[in-house]
């Protein structure tokens, strides 16, 4: 029978799965595949899980409860393994390097920041900034129907947009980074201007958090969103 993973953990961790939950539909029972140094915690499963509210609650609370007893591994919501036999072959195969990332993660959780900025506001600075790209724009406001003038000042606001926006990113992976053992910054999407996840050690978190808390006061125009602490699913 298939077998959805949840994560890996060391041998030693207690894996304490009681109370816990699996997914799909009729849930499997959680359990161990074992090697003589890691555990990877899995459940029989006989269909295709999909990313429903439920199962993405079950697998959460899987990584949740292990993180409170020692460093994990989380794997992505959805994955699944043929057999019993692949998940203890890749425990033996991949042995080193799993060690190696529990030991980087040990102590620590993911934080994300994700930021996006007021483009109304962005706009109207640049066309303050940049006398040319308010002429351009006066001159469409005011009736010129020269077809050119919309693209010039398109290309115009978009490069100058593109080099703050990556400016400013730069500078909040710049102000953070320091409070973290390790940092992933990923494409934005929906507008954002920053999608950054960080690893952050206990010792640190309370500073983190302060610097984060700093940022938001410290920065018009920018509307912060904070997550964590989270498995560190970012840096398996």
């Amino acid at each position: 029978m298939a077998l959805y993973v949840y994560s890996i953990v060391a041998a030693e961790h207690p894996c304490r799965l009681d109370g816990l939950t699996g997914v799909g539909a009729q849930p499997g029972a959680l359990r161990t595949v074992t090697t003589d140094q890691l555990c990877a915690v899995v459940s029989d499963v006989d269909e295709e899980i999909r990313p429903k509210r439920r199962d993405l609650t079950a697998h959460q609370e899987v990584q949740t409860s292990l993180m409170a007893d020692g460093p994990v591994l989380p794997l992505q919501f959805g994955y699944i393994a043929p057999d019993e036999q692949t998940v203890r072959e890749a425990l033996l195969h991949r042995a080193d390097s799993y060690l190696e990332s529990l030991e980087r993660v040990d102590g620590c959780a993911e934080y994300n920041v994700k930021a996006s900025q007021d483009e109304e506001a962005l706009l109207r600075e640049i066309l303050d900034d940049f006398p040319e790209a308010r002429k351009l724009n006066d001159r469409i406001r005011g009736g010129d129907t020269d077809p050119r003038l919309p693209l010039q000042l398109g290309e115009l606001v978009a490069t100058e947009v593109r080099g703050r926006q990556e400016t400013l990113a730069s500078g909040l992976v710049q102000a953070l980074v320091g409070f973290a053992r390790d940092h992933a910054v990923r494409a934005p999407v929906d507008g954002d201007v920053l999608n950054l996840s960080l690893l952050v050690h206990g010792d640190q978190k309370e500073e983190f958090l302060d610097a984060e808390a700093g940022l938001a006061e410290q920065v018009d125009g920018v509307d912060f969103r904070f997550g964590g602490p989270l498995p560190p699913y970012s840096f398996v």
